[in-house]
């Protein structure tokens, strides 16, 4: 499968005709006719984007896009907004608030499988030079780190332990691992330094340093 789809809409016929052709566009989908239901399964399912029409019963589509956008575990979801609506007004504000892309009904299923391989083309580059774990982002390019969209400074060597700690989430290093990781074998520091790096590390991190855990006599392990 190239990638795993929920529908959201409302409009039995065109959830039919949606899921069809992403069936055989060779995706694999998860349909639902209201906002509500699609929260429940996001608790325990992340898709790798999300097909949402506007007009729902219950909770409407443009909140559920505020939703998911402000969860730090749902914003890196692309969403596709269906819809009968076509204000320009409309479309601006919901782009601004994180949707990435709309498809104004009645559509032509080439467009719709289109717009869906360049949005998921666009995420999977983007996802490459980025890592996030636990409230934090590196991104990988920019030399960049956010903690819960705040941006911190680091150095290059903490910046280097972070990466190391953010790929490997739960694994534990040893002091000469972490030594090894970042400063290289041709190195004559000791395991003090190491210590010193981490705490500092930690600091920057505000609250999100609590993750670091210390494991005693061996190292350090990350803990989303």
């Amino acid at each position: 499968m190239k990638g795993n789809i929920l529908i959201v809409e409302d409009d039995n016929h065109i959830a039919d005709l949606i899921e069809f052709t992403l069936n055989n566009a060779g995706y694999s989908t998860v349909k639902f006719d209201n906002a509500n239901d699609a929260l429940i399964f996001l608790n325990t399912n992340k898709p790798d984007l999300i097909v949402l029409d506007l007009m729902l019963p219950g909770l409407q589509g443009e909140d559920f896009i505020r939703f998911v956008k402000g969860r730090e575990e749902f914003k890196n979801i692309p969403i596709l907004i269906v819809t009968a609506k076509s204000h320009e007004d409309l479309f601006a504000k919901l782009l601004n608030e994180g949707a990435d892309d709309f498809l104004v009904k009645p559509f032509s299923v080439k467009v719709l499988i289109a717009k869906i391989n360049a949005i998921l083309r666009r995420f999977n580059r983007a996802s490459s030079n980025r890592i996030i774990a636990g409230g934090i982002e590196m991104d990988l390019e920019g030399f960049e780190v956010y903690v819960d969209g705040v941006p911190i400074e680091l150095t290059k060597t903490e910046f280097g332990i972070l990466r190391m700690f953010l790929e490997n989430p739960n694994k534990v290093f040893t002091r000469e691992e972490i030594l090894f990781k970042v400063w290289g074998d041709d190195t004559d520091i000791g395991d003090r330094t190491v210590d010193v790096h981490v705490s500092k590390l930690r600091r920057k991190l505000m609250d999100k340093g609590k993750n670091i855990k210390s494991v005693p006599k061996v190292g350090y392990k990350f803990r989303p």
